[in-house]
């Protein structure tokens, strides 16, 4: 019997059951009836779950190999850039970062800026990725503030960020844009 399935397990009890003639309409052998087919429906169940559970393997195992996939075609990453063209001369990059495709504002810390809204007077504190749309509603009034810089302001903000020193801009409506120290 060690060697048998549940299932086999619960159907050769059940064969024993059936087997001994118990009689069904004493208490005991109503009983015994009932935890016979109670068995039977947790073997069942306990198969469906086994098969699940294959089923789920199988699926990741699968998903494992796409993910190796994709990890060894992020690991080919600089294969692209202009320095590792030539198939002949070895890659001048190392293995984490590429010298050509180096994005130096990924090191930067971000910057802040506090906008006060022309018609509730509140403060608002907003990054540069926001500023780079032309409007936003202000989140207390609802007031459309827009953004505007022309070139010289562009030019300066330039200037300032080579000497890592940023220069406040200013919102369309006359408000001045001040930079929030960073905490």
């Amino acid at each position: 019997m060690d060697n048998m399935k549940i299932t086999e397990k619960a159907a050769y009890i059940k064969g024993l059951a059936e087997g001994m003639q118990l009689d069904a309409n004493t208490n005991e052998g109503k009983l015994l009836k009932v935890i016979i087919e109670l068995l039977g429906d947790v073997t069942r169940e306990i198969e469906d779950l086994n098969e699940n559970a294959m089923d789920l393997a199988e699926e990741i195992d699968e998903l494992s190999d796409d993910l190796a996939d994709v990890e060894e075609t992020l690991a080919d990453w600089c294969d692209d850039c202009d320095c590792c063209d030539d198939e002949d001369d070895e890659c001048c990059c190392d293995e984490d970062e590429c010298c050509c495709c180096d994005d130096e504002d990924d090191d930067e810390e971000p910057v802040f800026y506090e906008i006060t809204c022309p018609k509730c007077n509140k403060t608002i504190t907003v990054d540069e990725d926001v500023l780079s749309y032309d409007s936003i509603k202000c989140p207390v009034c609802g007031e459309t503030l827009e953004f505007e810089f022309d070139e010289d302001d562009e030019a300066e903000d330039d200037e300032a960020e080579d000497d890592e020193a940023e220069d406040d801009g200013a919102c369309c409506c006359g408000k001045k844009i001040e930079k929030k120290d960073e905490e």
